[in-house]
């Protein structure tokens, strides 16, 4: 990386936070963001600030070009992920940069996918923009984990969250939906939600809870996730909360192969989105759904139950984040422990993961891991 100074290393934070808006947004699109600046009285100023736009519009270089007019001539623009250099449904950016007059480039880090990395880069080289390259770098990887995963392994992002009581369970026998975590811990899960592509849960939570897995933060309920469900058999009940949702926020049903066609037909018709996979004697394979939410376009994946689902992640080693939330009860006699076949505290102990942050969501604690060297 060549030289940068204090106000680029200023610029390129705020820019990557300005991306982390529109995560859950842009899929199968990064969200990148940029920001135009020039000196102004000697000091410089921000005249244009762009984020991508859903697929088919605009991308972040053009919006903050759009933004900055002439201003953006002899400017520099910061970055997070290198401009593409392609034409797709929008041309390239990196040559609405050069035409716009841009003098120099600041870029979070280079394009994972090894087809066009650094073309975009060469491209502005070769046209006189000074560049400046991996800025951030290990934060802006850590921020298009999900993308790069997509483009060099086809399967999204997955993060795990587990909410348990001090005795380490997830719920009762036959009671369905139990409460464990506080009012905190809650908007701090709806904003996990609100920044993931899709949020999947298994049949039995589907069937036991009826859940909502909507965002429901004041004002971010169209930050809602596409809900999928696993569910070999297309058990879903039709006058499920999940079904009666389905054309104000997406459900995508997973099933197998042989799952009932008649009942396959009614959810369809119902507006649920069928998944048809390869299913095995116990069940689907976490990577067979993982492939097929990446074909569709998903990057970030946030998996919220129940304990077969989590666990059969964990033993795939497909988890990429966990967070776990323990909240101020205990459940007792007839609890479900978090995890089948797994210990939770032998996870929270695997030198697999490294522990990124912890501390209190109110009366909830909570613990952040991370694959070690993501």
């Amino acid at each position: 990386m060549t030289a940068h100074t204090d106000f680029d290393l200023r610029f390129m934070a705020a820019a990557k936070r300005l991306a982390r808006r529109g995560l859950g947004r842009v899929w199968p699109n990064p969200s990148v963001a940029a920001l135009i600046v020039r000196e102004d009285g000697g000091k410089p100023v921000v005249v244009g600030r762009g984020v991508t736009s859903r697929p088919g519009m605009a991308h972040a270089e053009v919006n903050a070009l759009r933004q900055a007019g002439d201003k953006a001539d002899g400017a520099t623009c910061y970055v997070t992920l290198e401009p593409c250099s392609h034409y797709g449904r929008t041309p390239p950016c990196a040559m609405a940069l050069i035409e716009a007059g841009i003098r120099r480039v600041v870029i979070g880090m280079a394009d994972p996918n090894p087809r066009v990395s650094g073309r975009g880069i060469e491209m502005l080289r070769d046209a006189g923009v000074e560049v400046v390259v991996g800025l951030l770098e290990q934060e802006m990887q850590a921020l298009y984990r999900g993308f790069t995963l997509r483009q060099l392994k086809q399967r999204p992002q997955v993060f795990l969250k587990l909410a348990v009581s001090q005795d380490g369970c997830i719920g009762r026998k036959g009671e369905g939906q139990v409460k464990i975590s506080g009012p905190l811990s809650m908007r701090k899960v709806h904003g996990f939600r609100a920044a993931c592509d899709a949020i999947l849960v298994g049949s039995g939570t589907a069937l036991a809870d009826d859940p909502q897995l909507t965002c429901r933060l004041p004002g971010l309920a169209e930050r809602s996730p596409v809900r999928v469900i696993v569910d070999r058999c297309a058990r879903l009940p039709l006058e499920s909360k999940l079904v009666r949702t389905c054309v104000d926020v997406p459900v995508w049903l997973v099933c197998g192969n042989d799952a009932d066609p008649d009942k396959i037909e009614q959810l369809a018709a119902a507006g649920v989105n069928i998944i048809r996979v390869p299913a095995a004697e116990d069940g689907i394979k976490p990577s067979v759904i993982l492939s097929a939410l990446a074909t569709r376009g998903i990057t970030r994946v946030m998996v919220e139950g129940g304990a077969r689902l989590a666990s059969s992640f964990l033993q795939a080693d497909l988890v990429d984040d966990l967070c776990v939330v323990t909240g101020n009860i205990e459940i007792g006699e007839g609890g479900i422990p978090a995890l089948h076949g797994l210990v939770l505290a032998d996870v929270l102990k695997d030198p697999r993961f490294e522990r990124v942050d912890a501390g209190r969501f109110g009366l909830d604690r909570f613990i952040y891991l991370r694959r070690c060297g993501a």
